[in-house]
């Protein structure tokens, strides 16, 4: 087997609760050595989260696989000194607090370079370093909220919706390991390195389905459909007899696979249905007669008709994430890991997503406990156990 595909690559991780931590745990998912630096004593406080009683969140298990931890009050006068000796031997070091909060400790982007011209500086906060909103608090809903997305997620006749889960904090962290790849790419060209200011605002913004072009291009306003898709049809969440199926069309060939799938051809060739614009403008009235259809079947028959061994059009069964854990999709994909944890037995962990071939997994399988490994990484630095009472009895580390 190969060697893993960031290997030698270390990241400084001052990131907590879920944006920043899910970045690198991509990172470390594909073999970088990420060492997570938290508040001495209380941590990362998505330590907190759902979990047993006494135990670790299972969600901090999730989103800190595979790095190191370590204790560290940057604050602090010689805390701030031994992070900025970590930064010479590192190659980058990802944030996610308000804009401003480092420099408001001496330690902005341009003092950490110094330290180290090809240290990569990544941030990522609510609305970036720039801008009448730099600086203010944000969370998931407040980046859906604010990025366009949740004015476009939702029915007709309804509230707006945010979009499922984590969903801001989950897209941000997806710019924020992209953006950190692009700064390394970057520095390894120039020999130089960059600071990276991202927004989660600007994230979602991106995101929004190019409704920000049509609109300016067309005269028209961001609309929301539900489920259904406002330039075609049939695209919805039909309910079977035992559950919900989504099917999607976006051409005229798949809408007529449909018809034909459903006993009622004739659809395909009406002259309301012929074209993307008509079925558009009809969508309701279309979607309605394919939910007719599927109504009266069980999801295993609606698939049966529309999936590969029938009409073969893009369908899916509605499942929730608990569900996933047994799909045989995803458990050959290596997308289900189940690790032995000495608290809680054992943990599921989403597996990582890029596949390399022969590529070997991260060295670490879980995440660490607080502070498990101060001795190694601050015994680089020549700190040894005395060095480290001190310091812990001062809540430096």
């Amino acid at each position: 087997m190969a060697g893993r595909v960031l290997e030698g690559l270390r990241i400084l991780d001052l990131t907590r609760v879920v944006a920043g931590p899910f970045a690198t745990a991509i990172f470390a998912d594909l073999g970088a050595d990420v060492i997570k630096i938290e508040r001495p004593n209380t941590g990362d406080d998505y330590r907190y989260g759902p979990s047993e009683k006494g135990q670790t969140s299972l969600s901090f298990q999730n989103t800190n696989r595979g790095k190191r931890s370590i204790t560290l009050d940057v604050g602090h006068p010689e805390g701030r000194e031994i992070f900025l000796k970590l930064c010479e031997g590192a190659d980058v070091v990802v944030e996610n607090f308000r804009s401003g909060w480092m420099a408001s400790k001496g330690l902005a982007a341009a003092v950490l370079q110094e330290r180290n011209p090809r240290l990569v500086v990544a941030a990522l906060s609510g609305f970036g370093a720039t801008g009448p909103r730099a600086g203010m608090a944000s969370y998931d809903i407040v980046a859906q909220a604010s990025g366009g997305f949740m004015a476009m997620t939702g029915t007709p006749d309804g509230p707006p919706l945010r979009g499922g889960g984590a969903l801001a904090d989950f897209v941000g962290g997806l710019y924020l390991a992209v953006g950190v790849l692009a700064g390394l790419r970057d520095r390894d060209q120039t020999g130089k390195a960059r600071a990276l200011d991202l927004s989660n605002q600007d994230a979602m913004f991106a995101i929004t389905d190019s409704w920000a072009t049509i609109a300016a291009g067309l005269g028209v306003t961001t609309e929301r459909v539900g489920n259904q898709h406002a330039f075609t049809a049939p695209y919805d969440c039909l309910q079977a007899r035992d559950g919900w199926v989504a099917v999607g069309s976006a051409s005229n060939k798949l809408f007529r696979k449909i018809t034909d799938a459903i006993g009622q051809p004739e659809l395909g060739t009406d002259e309301r249905f012929r074209s993307h614009r008509g079925r558009a403008a009809r969508r309701v009235e279309l979607n309605a007669i394919i939910g007719d259809w599927v109504r009266t079947r069980t999801c295993d028959e609606v698939l049966e008709a529309f999936g590969p061994r029938g009409a073969d059009v893009p369908c899916a069964r509605v499942r929730s994430p608990d569900e996933l854990v047994d799909d045989p999709q995803l458990l050959a994909r290596g997308m289900i890991e189940r690790h032995p944890h000495p608290d809680v037995g054992e943990v599921l962990f989403h597996g990582n997503p890029l596949k390399f071939p022969a590529a070997a997994p991260r060295a670490r399988a879980l995440a660490p406990v607080l502070g498990e490994d101060n001795g190694a990484v601050y015994g680089e630095l020549g700190l040894d156990a005395a060095d480290l009472a001190r310091l812990a009895a001062a809540a430096v580390i």
